[in-house]
């Protein structure tokens, strides 16, 4: 797969456990969040996340809706949603599940992008 491109879609929502290997693998920080269509926490939490992410530019994020990708739970060991997972160089570094503290979650990533910038 090393090479092949994965075409997110206008939302940058990925289908298959393959696209989120892919993903996570191809970029040198990855974010995903991890939701579920009836997830009301999910829906509420989705645009502070964006507005959080906004301030690190070089993170690449991507959503995964656990209903569509039901293998997700045992490949990535999610139970619950929402999930936030950031990768750096393909290892997971932060995740946070259900219910996120907005600025805490700001303050880990700050401290991530700053290191992950000076490597």
């Amino acid at each position: 797969m090393e090479g092949d491109e994965i075409n997110l879609n206008a939302k940058n929502e990925l289908f298959s456990v393959e696209e989120i290997d892919h993903f996570v693998n191809h970029h040198h920080l990855a974010f995903l969040y991890i939701s579920q269509t009836n997830c009301s926490v999910c829906h509420a939490l989705l645009p502070k996340v964006k507005k959080v992410l906004a301030e690190f530019p070089k993170i690449q994020m991507a959503f995964v809706n656990a209903d569509n990708v039901p293998n997700i739970a045992g490949h990535l060991s999610v139970f619950t949603a929402p999930v936030l997972i950031l990768y750096v160089d393909g290892k997971e570094v932060l995740r946070e599940a259900r219910f996120v503290h907005v600025e805490q979650f700001k303050e880990k990533m700050k401290k991530i992008y700053f290191l992950a910038e000076q490597s």
